[in-house]
């Protein structure tokens, strides 16, 4: 069912806008979806089944994200620019990316949790029970994601190019932590940032 899946996690995400994680009520959400809360409890299991599916589902997309924003761009320097446009947009335009990357998790937020040896029916959801990855496991995997869409894997200039790649995800959440002034656009700032970075590595 999976767009009955995609809706509850839609339908989630908008009480999310509108209240604490906490008072989010599951009967609600079932009902901006469309579907019973039966439907809501088979998919998910429980509260805790939603939020660990819809933080799954939130930090899915960013990482399709910066697939696409290294697919897009040809110079190095320009393809980790573009990978750390796309952190500080995300970041900014999603509370639950910005946690996800900064490891700042609110009383607004559902906590992130895993389950071990998940017995869901639904394949996706025993996928989200294993829960999000870390800060530090979400940097490792756009670092290693850039580095393989560079190129790095057989070059002897890997590990200073996984230097690189990180180093510019780390400067994109250095302008999600503590943003830039008003009139400044942190996508152009980070983006010069690393183009002058990346050309001495």
């Amino acid at each position: 069912m999976p767009a009955a899946r995609e809706s509850l996690l839609d339908a989630a995400y908008t009480a999310l806008a509108r209240r604490p994680w906490p008072g989010v009520r599951m009967v609600d959400v079932a009902s901006v979806a469309g579907v019973s809360r039966q439907t809501l409890y088979n998919e998910f299991g429980s509260k805790d089944g939603l939020a660990r599916a819809l933080l799954r589902r939130e930090t899915d997309g960013y990482l399709h994200g910066v697939e696409r924003a290294l697919a897009e761009e040809r110079e190095p320097a320009d393809r980790l620019a573009a990978v750390a446009a796309w952190t500080v947009g995300a970041a900014r335009g999603n509370p639950l990316v910005r946690a996800a990357l900064t490891g700042c998790w609110g009383e607004r937020l559902p906590a992130p949790s895993r389950v071990a040896g998940s017995s869901s029916p639904v394949p996706a959801q025993r996928r989200a029970d294993a829960g999000v990855p870390s800060s530090a496991e979400l940097l490792a995997l756009v670092r290693d994601r850039a580095v393989a869409a560079l190129g790095g894997r057989d070059r002897a200039g890997a590990p200073g190019l996984a230097l690189a790649c990180e180093s510019a995800v780390r400067l994109a959440l250095s302008y999600v932590v503590a943003p830039a002034g008003s009139d400044d656009d942190p996508a152009e700032l980070v983006r010069g940032a690393i183009g002058r970075w990346v050309g001495a590595v």
